[in-house]
């Protein structure tokens, strides 16, 4: 787990994109822009979560079949 992870040419393309956009963006724009990621980021990783101990059966709810 120490390789670093190597991206497909889409993805790379994408980043160099959203590298573009961002540089086009007001000082504003783009601290309110860093803040929504940031909370989507939180989301996801809080449904990552959720999801996880669901398929675990770690939650108090769940069954395991």
């Amino acid at each position: 787990m120490n390789q670093p992870v190597e991206l497909s040419l889409e993805q790379q393309f994408n980043i160099r994109s959203f590298a573009t956009q961002v540089q086009h963006m007001s000082h504003e724009q783009a601290q309110d822009f860093l803040v929504r990621l940031y909370e989507q980021m939180v989301v996801r990783e809080a449904t990552y979560k959720e999801l996880l101990k669901h398929q675990w059966g770690l939650d108090p709810g769940s069954t395991m079949a």
